[in-house]
């Protein structure tokens, strides 16, 4: 069975207890041996996760304070983190035109959203936009978004509706063209609905979570959901691209292939160290587990017996990236500014936990890559988000990522309404 991560040296990454190096000893201490064997392991596999229910579900959610003035999120050295755009309504997805103007979707749930999306144009990369305003009112929880000849194409929560577009073109009024339907609501706020084309352009590939935890509500609820689903441009030949994926909101290409990869929000209510968020490559006609079961084939007891052929073909995920971490963003590092090592590793936004004693997320994380691989553990990038752990204070929580032609970084800080750039000082 294929490893999940290559642990060893960052032990308190991939269970959660590291929301802090300095705590990392501490908490270590705490946790049992066998769960810190279990979880850690030189090569973690599907059948050293600890068993389900091994400690009690805890519910512990963040409490956002906001950035105090001149403090940002912290980065490893030879980098500068600054504040590109405030003053937005719980910013989101984030997308990057062909042109360079950057899209912001501000959404959140249903009672909550601004339903529009922000143009921001930095049109001399010097990280003070010239421009910051509405580029589209009235949507329903907006969230993927694409530049596709000569149309512009919003992830509304219910469907995806495209409009004629124009290069450089600073609004968008009308209703468009709604081209698929797609199901709507559900558990969890699972209400996302990401998009990314092919790179030939040629096809449309949608995230859609599902509408549960577990199927608790009945697989008839869940129909077209916990997948990647392929379109034409059009709307038409919907097929299922990948399924099992429980809430699949980041997508991205691996550089210079057609190799699709996703972060993956899992499962809860199994304890406080199951199941592990991931990055996975996505395969064409794959299944991934959701409901039934989790990191290859073991059965989730709350669906025991069910589907036991889909158990069995159940793919182990490539990356583990700690329980409840609901890692959101992912962005392949594709540009050249940043040190080597950057080079075509993939970066995670990780929005923070909620069904944890202690708070686990709630940061950047990068994953290297080497010949086209995983080729280490996932390492802390963006720190600092957290302003005090045992009361749950936050000063904001990271959600997607986005890499400039430039080389630099742009983030989305949903509940500080801030967009952060990253940039190497070589």
């Amino acid at each position: 069975m294929k490893p999940l991560l290559y642990s060893g040296a960052s032990l308190a990454l991939l269970l959660g207890f590291s929301a802090c190096t300095s705590l990392m000893n501490e908490r270590v201490e705490r946790a049992s041996v066998e769960d810190s064997l279990a979880t850690y392991g030189l090569q973690v596999t599907a059948d050293t996760l600890p068993q389900p229910y091994k400690t009690e579900s805890h519910t512990k959610r963040s409490e956002t304070i906001g950035w105090p003035e001149g403090k940002t999120p912290q980065a490893p050295a030879g980098f500068t983190v600054a504040k590109f755009a405030e003053g937005l309504e719980h910013p989101r997805n984030i997308y990057v035109a062909p042109n360079g103007d950057i899209f912001v979707a501000e959404s959140d749930d249903e009672k909550k959203s601004a339903n529009r999306i922000a143009i921001i144009r930095d049109a001399n990369n010097d990280g003070r936009p010239e421009m910051q305003t509405t580029f589209m009112s009235g949507l329903n929880q907006p969230y993927g978004m694409l530049v596709l000849d000569n149309y512009f194409y919003v992830a509304n929560t219910d469907g995806v509706v495209r409009y004629p577009y124009q290069e450089g073109q600073t609004s968008i009024s009308g209703s468009g063209e709604k081209i698929l339907d797609l199901p709507a609501g559900g558990y969890n706020h699972h209400w996302t609905r990401n998009l990314l084309a092919s790179p030939d352009g040629s096809k449309i590939y949608i995230s859609i979570g599902s509408a549960s935890n577990n199927g608790e509500y009945g697989m008839e609820e869940e129909v077209r959901r916990a997948n990647v689903l392929e379109i034409n441009p059009d709307g038409s030949g919907e097929r299922v691209y990948a399924a099992g994926l429980r809430n699949p909101v980041g997508i991205d290409w691996k550089p210079g292939t057609q190799e699709l990869w996703a972060a993956v929000n899992e499962r809860d209510e199994l304890g406080d160290n199951l199941v592990p968020d991931y990055i996975t490559s996505v395969q064409e006609g794959g299944f991934y587990g959701w409901p039934y079961a989790y990191f290859g084939p073991q059965p989730d007891p709350r669906m025991k017996g069910q589907e036991p052929e889909l158990v069995k073909k159940t793919i182990v995920p490539d990356v583990a990236l700690g329980a409840h971490t609901s890692s959101l963003g992912l962005a392949f590092y594709d540009q050249q500014a940043f040190p080597q090592k950057y080079h075509n590793g993939v970066f995670v936004g990780q929005h923070g936990s909620w069904n944890r004693s202690e708070l686990n997320g709630y940061r950047v994380l990068f994953i290297p890559f080497e010949n086209g691989k995983p080729a280490g553990p996932p390492e802390d990038f963006l720190t600092g988000f957290i302003a005090d752990l045992e009361s749950g204070e936050v000063y904001g929580r990271p959600v997607d990522i986005e890499i400039l032609a430039d080389g630099s970084m742009l983030l989305s800080d949903d509940s500080s309404n801030t967009i952060w750039r990253v940039s190497s000082n070589r």
